[in-house]
This record gives C-alpha cells, structure tokens and sequence, in this order.
C-alpha cells in the first residue's frame, strides 16, 4: 500500500476558528517575552511571527487543545508547537516569585495575613510504584498535589512544587519552611484543620488552623463560631484556585509529572496577568 499526503475527492482538512478569553496584554507580554529571549539566544527567525506563536500556545493552556490539532490548523509540525509551549512555559516558569519574595512584597503592601491551601490536579495513571504514589487516599483519584498562597482577596502570590498525590498538606507545608518564611516576614496564614499541628507556638502561633472536634471532645459554640469566622476569611483561597484551574490544560495533566511544577508556575503568572489587568 502506498501512504499519500492527498485528499479523497471532494473533501478537505476542516479547521474552526474559537475564540480565546484572554486580553490582549496578556498576549502582547507573551510576545514581548518571546522576542527578547529570540534576540538573546540570537535566533534569526520563526516559522511563525511571536504573536502567532503566543496565541497558540495560550490556546493549548486555556483551552487544552491537541497538539496535532493546533498544528494542523496552522500548516506546522505537531513537534514545532510542542517546542513552542515548552519554550514559553519555561521562560513564565522564570518570572513566578520565590516564597520569600513574595511574603516580602505582601508585608510592604501593609498586609497581615495570607491564606494557604493545597489541591489535587488529576492526572493520567502511572506505571509500577510511581502510580501508587500519586494516588490521593482524600481525593480518591490519582494526581500531583501543590500548595498556593493567596492574598486576603483570593489573588494569587506563590505555589509550591509539584508533589506527588499522596503528599499531605502539612507535609509540603514543612518541606518548603513556609512556617519560618511567614515569621521572618512577620505575616501570619489562616488554613484549614490539614494544617493543624504545623504551629506549635502556642504564644505567639502564625498559622490559625480553627478547632477541630473528636470524640471525646464536642467544640463549644465559642469555638463554633470561631471556625465559621475563619471559614469566611478563608474563602478567598478558593477563588484563587479557581481563577488558576481556568486553564483547562490542568483538567487532567498529560505532560510530564517532571514538568509540573514548570507549568503551574507558569499559569501562576499568566493568571496573574488576566486578574490584575
């Protein structure tokens, strides 16, 4: 059998246009920083202009659209596309804060407290031991797990690496030393009960975590009331997540789990171009 490039009669390759909620700063700074690094590593030149470049790969991010589909409608090689969104998720990767930078600008703004959570992104099940790893026992399904830091407003300032799914909250939490970045900033963090047993100051704590009942201890209404109260405060976080889980490519994370924490940096970033514009 001979393999042909040609089309049967009377039908073509069908391509759709859809519209991409993004603002046109967001693209244009994706452009900007794409031009800089070509003129860095003195590249001459793109199959394709910056700004197309730009667009195509948010529209991998926010949309999660296929590789191969978004080369085809753009007469490129599926590989070519792939360089691109590895290329700028690299090049966002770079400009996310480091934990201590950003506790530092919060506490210049004249802010006191900072909310910090951590989710699950879904991910595609895994060979041998590494899929036992990144199953979630509280989440039921497999996935990466990852911490984030909100302002009082929900917006977001930092997120941890990428861990496997099993992780727990507290655990992260203590292999990035948020603790001891929150007192040198003199900031302190409201979290749920997953973050109970972190502070042990009893005098001075940083972290408000609420009560928690067990069996043989009922909360008093005091304590009631002072769990919705914190409840309330930590709303916010939620809606941070939300504005990051916007981007449809973590609805199941096929790349590399190795390359996580490179994305979700990365939408850190672009997500915090689209809030704050």
């Amino acid at each position: 059998m001979t393999r042909t490039e040609e089309y049967a009669e009377d039908t073509c390759p069908l391509v759709y246009q859809c519209r991409l909620p993004l603002s046109t700063s967001t693209v244009n700074h994706l452009a900007d920083l794409l031009r800089r690094h070509l003129k860095a590593i003195r590249s001459r030149w793109r199959i394709l202009p910056p700004g197309r470049i730009a667009v195509i790969v948010l529209a991998v991010l926010r949309h999660d659209q296929r590789l191969a589909d978004m080369a085809g409608g753009n007469n490129v090689s599926e590989s070519s596309v792939r360089r691109w969104r590895d290329e700028l998720i690299a090049l966002l990767a770079a400009q996310a804060p480091r934990l201590d930078r950003a506790l530092k600008k919060v506490a210049k703004l004249g802010r006191e407290v900072v909310l910090i959570d951590g989710t699950l992104i879904p991910t595609q099940r895994r060979t041998g031991k590494a899929d036992r790893r990144n199953y979630s026992g509280k989440h039921h399904r497999h996935g990466l797990h990852f911490l984030a830091l909100t302002d009082e407003r929900g917006r977001l300032i930092w997120i941890s690496a990428a861990r496997t799914g099993r992780t727990h909250d507290i655990t992260a939490a203590r292999h990035d030393h948020v603790l001891a970045h929150l007192r040198t900033a003199g900031l302190g963090a409201l979290a749920d009960l997953g973050f109970r047993g972190l502070d042990n100051d009893v005098r001075d704590p940083v972290m408000i975590t609420g009560f928690t009942a067990t069996r043989t201890h009922k909360l008093t209404p005091g304590q009631k009331i002072a769990n919705r109260i914190l409840a309330t405060g930590r709303a916010p976080v939620e809606h941070g997540f939300a504005h990051l889980k916007n981007w449809r490519t973590l609805t199941k994370l096929r790349t590399d789990p190795a390359r996580a924490t490179h994305l979700l940096r990365a939408l850190l970033v672009l997500t915090n171009l689209e809030v704050n514009r």
